[in-house]
């Protein structure tokens, strides 16, 4: 059961105070009753209160100057004055003031308790916003653009410089590189962040919805319009709208962009009456879009309005000196996302995954993370617990690389450790085919099973990954 509600009463009426205490404590509040404003700002110093109720004539300290020190020094705190009959001027002072309402006298106890139970939902709703903004600042902030190397630091002063502006954006990259997620950073740190970021797929739309998508369209405009309906534009007035896979839009479409982008206005799908909004465009692909151009495949005028700032997202092969920090990240992310133990790569796992190509990019790298946390039963994923096309990119080195050295080695380990390799290699060559894997080692099948089953070696023969 959680605790009270608690309540910050300053009054020096005993008739008022017996009224409204007793019905507060009915309604389960807790109530702190004080007779002076010096009392009520010093039990605020030391307490902490969901409101105040305050008389406006008391002795000393009246209800004013108390209303004035809790907006000042407690603005998230409501406060409910109480006026008595003919002093209504000064009640309506006290709301310009910063008051959230005014009581009249004498206290009618249900109205008092209605009064308080909207004005504690009205800051618990505030309170509940200020933490969503928070929490989509949080996923939305750029240091998400994992990474120190150089390209991603080059990526972060861009949108840092770009963020501040309302130019027009064009992002490019591949697939899965996290072009939205510059998107975001760009809106969330720019002066439009409280205003909406309304995203959309040109690719994934159908050509004749996609125009109702983006404009809106009237009644009756077309089959199915049974009513007026607002388009992603006029929702994101003084916002921002991501046009991802701009590459993908038609000619016809094209042309109304352009249009609209030149005059900030534009007409709903079966409308006559113009509509104007304020909103930045940011815009990405992973085509090539100058080639496009000169294909006739992308209006030359619109590439040009949309290209003001362009902003290359690098591939992850060409940073992979960052997999390390976005493997620790993705293991943190969704061990706690599925609430299961962290977990670990070995630094064979690590090894293959710094190796591989990724041409899916982060997005591939993600999943990949976000599979063998759940698939595998151990703390530390192990090279074996990787899919198979990441394992046969790092091949367990050659006996000829074993060297003595100056102080010698321990020969059964390093015998043993090059034993666990070659088995393991023979099984990822052979698919996990145990019978194949004996042949490549010169073995019988019972003696590589006897040796998985000693050195606790697990690679079924039909992998998940």
């Amino acid at each position: 059961m959680g605790l009270k509600p608690r309540i910050l009463l300053a009054d020096d009426e005993p008739l008022t105070l017996e009224l409204v205490v007793e019905r507060l404590q009915v309604e389960g509040y807790e109530v702190e009753v004080v007779s002076c404003g010096e009392d009520a700002i010093e039990a605020a110093r030391n307490s902490s209160f969901k409101l105040v109720l305050t008389d406006l004539s008391m002795p000393g300290m009246g209800g004013m100057e108390v209303l004035t020190h809790f907006v000042k020094h407690h603005p998230e705190m409501p406060v409910i004055v109480l006026t008595g009959f003919g002093t209504i001027e000064t009640a309506v002072e006290a709301i310009k003031l910063g008051a959230y309402d005014y009581l009249s006298k004498p206290a009618n106890p249900d109205e008092i308790v209605l009064t308080l139970k909207r004005a504690i939902e009205h800051k618990d709703l505030k309170e509940e916003n200020v933490a969503l903004r928070s929490q989509i600042l949080e996923q939305h902030r750029p240091d998400r653009l994992i990474g120190q190397s150089s390209a991603i630091h080059h990526l972060h002063r861009i949108i840092k410089r770009v963020s501040k502006t309302d130019s027009t954006v064009l992002i490019t990259g591949e697939s899965g590189t996290g072009k939205e997620l510059v998107a975001n950073a760009i809106h969330y740190q720019s002066p439009r962040r409280d205003m909406p970021f309304v995203p959309i797929n040109c690719g994934a739309i159908p050509e004749e919805l996609l125009e109702s998508e983006l404009f809106g369209h009237e009644k009756g405009a077309f089959t199915g319009a049974f009513k007026e309906r607002r388009g992603r534009f006029e929702l994101a007035n003084k916002g921002t709208v991501f046009l991802d896979e701009i590459g993908e839009m038609s000619p016809k479409l094209q042309v109304k962009l352009l249009r609209f982008i030149q005059e900030t206005k534009f007409q709903r799908v079966g409308g006559s009456r113009t509509v104007e909004v304020d909103v930045r465009i940011l815009a990405a692909t992973n085509k090539d879009l100058e080639r496009a151009v000169a294909e006739n495949q992308f209006r030359e005028d619109l590439f040009y309005r949309l290209n003001v700032i362009p902003i290359h997202v690098p591939p992850l092969r060409e940073r992979a000196g960052d997999i390390p920090l976005l493997i620790q990240y993705f293991l943190k992310q969704h061990c706690l996302k599925k609430n299961i133990p962290q977990k670990l790569l070995s630094e064979a796992a690590v090894e293959s995954l710094e190796h591989y190509e990724w041409p899916g990019n982060v997005r591939e790298l993600e999943n990949v993370i976000e599979r063998v946390v759940i698939l595998t039963d151990t703390d530390e994923i192990q090279f074996l617990d990787l899919p198979k096309r990441m394992q046969s990119v790092v091949q367990p080195p050659e006996a000829t690389h074993i060297e003595l050295g100056h102080d010698g080695i321990n020969l059964k380990e390093t015998l043993d450790s090059l034993e666990n390799r070659l088995i393991a290699d023979a099984l990822q060559r052979a698919g996990g085919v145990k019978n194949k894997a004996a042949k490549l080692l010169g073995l019988n099948r019972t003696t590589l099973i006897e040796k998985m089953k000693k050195k606790q070696i697990d690679f079924p023969s039909t992998s998940l990954l």
